[in-house]
């Protein structure tokens, strides 16, 4: 059984091994075991003390310890840059990809980029994962950012650094830039999404008016204990560094912390537990009131990066239209759909689809969806069987090649704002 400890940012303190962990120092002359001390820092060491992220590791090697890195050959549709062709403002739609006979690392596929990425540290990639195989003796680790990873069919178990996650559909979970992991699929074949954050990490957003409670809060987040392994032989390390995939051989696995303490470490959330904030009076809030975690940008109130989920939850606003209104934004909008229908869509939008809305793209309801909440008779009303998801960015997102012409892109998707009729004026 996988354990955990709880809550968003805290300070944890960990061992596999009783008296692994140092007491009262971090880097001690002589730790236990032989054990080696090592800082992994997700933010500059002289970051303010409430946004600082840092822990420290008691390992049976140092990561500094491996040969070269060379290019990485695998992969063939992960890291890879966005199309150079202009970018028309279109609205875009994407259907689920098949399955390929790979682990979750070369099953990894690039579908778009938002902001000027690793370089700059703005902005998000979107990757999709359709994985059949365990990854065997070797990891990997992005330098460039963060790895939101959001299963949509069947589960995977993250064996990180810091400890083991077992996350399924329903739940997502976090690997910090920097942190090394390998992933495996107890169930079988896997599906989901993975947004890789080059920018300031992700954090519980302010509440403003809503108050101390409500949508996700601390205590659901689920932190690994200490967990390690003591593996010798052929290992592969694959590195993502400024967008190209580099790998050496280890001659061991990475996964060989026996203890930890800090703040920089893994987690996973229960969707379910994200505690929704409606209208109970008139009108459709915005969508920030749904927002799960936020990547601040050197804007004030405009995110690098927002993830923001459409959960099950009851409908009760009187003489409203219900579902999202047609807008057009600045921020950029791409979406997924991880379980059942999403009430803006009548067809098209299914479970491991992904659309994309750029800024100032006018987009909302298809045309049945604004007939069906036009003309029904308001009543309490529970949306079940649903949860879609959005990555919101101030940058613009820019699809990849292979999106571009991949048989999954929908080249009727303009279509679902066809056919609505002209408003008759007196």
């Amino acid at each position: 059984m996988t354990h955990y400890m709880t809550g968003f940012g805290n300070h944890f303190a960990t061992e596999a091994v009783p008296g692994a962990l140092p007491i009262g120092r971090n880097s001690p002359q002589r730790p236990a075991f032989g054990l080696y001390a090592e800082q992994l820092s997700g933010t500059a060491f002289t970051a303010p003390r409430h946004e600082n992220r840092r822990s420290w590791f008691y390992r049976l090697w140092p990561s500094a310890a491996h040969p070269a890195f060379t290019r990485y050959n695998g992969a063939p549709l992960f890291a890879t840059a966005p199309s150079d062709a202009p970018l028309a403002p279109n609205r875009l739609r994407w259907g689920p990809l098949d399955s390929v006979d790979a682990d979750w690392l070369d099953s990894l596929t690039t579908m778009m980029v938002a902001g000027d990425g690793p370089r700059a540290q703005t902005g998000v990639g979107m990757h999709l994962y359709r994985c059949a195989k365990d990854m065997v003796d070797r990891a990997f680790v992005s330098a460039d950012g963060e790895l939101l990873i959001l299963p949509e069919q069947g589960a995977l178990t993250l064996l990180t650094e810091l400890g083991r996650i077992d996350v399924k559909p329903g739940e997502i979970a976090l690997i910090p830039r920097g942190v090394r992991f390998r992933v495996t699929l107890p169930d079988g074949p896997a599906r989901g999404y993975v947004a890789e954050n080059f920018g300031a990490p992700f954090r519980l957003p302010d509440l403003g008016p809503i108050g101390a409670n409500g949508l996700a809060n601390p205590r659901d987040f689920e932190t690994p204990v200490a967990w390690y392994e003591d593996v010798e032989g052929d290992y592969q390390l694959v590195q993502k560094f400024l967008g190209t995939l580099w790998q050496t051989d280890l001659g061991r696995s990475p996964l060989d912390v026996v203890a930890w303490h800090g703040n920089y470490a893994p987690w996973k959330y229960d969707l379910a537990t994200f505690n929704t904030i409606g209208s109970i009076s008139f009108d459709h809030p915005d969508p920030s009131i749904f927002t799960v975690l936020t990547s601040p940008s050197d804007m004030p109130g405009t995110a690098n990066v927002d993830f923001v989920i459409f959960p099950p939850r009851w409908l009760v606003a009187e003489d409203t239209f219900r579902p999202p209104w047609f807008h057009r934004n600045t921020m950029s909008e791409c979406m997924g759909l991880l379980q059942g229908a999403y009430d803006a869509k009548v067809g098209g939008f299914v479970p491991g689809a992904l659309s994309l809305h750029n800024q100032m793209s006018g987009h909302g309801p298809d045309v049945a969806s604004w007939q069906g909440a036009s003309a029904v008779d308001l009543a309490p009303h529970k949306l079940n069987d649903t949860m879609a998801f959005m990555i919101e960015s101030r940058w613009v997102f820019r699809p990849t090649d292979f999106a571009l012409e991949t048989g999954a892109l929908d080249a009727d998707y303009d279509a679902a704002w066809g056919g609505f009729p002209k408003a008759i004026l007196p």
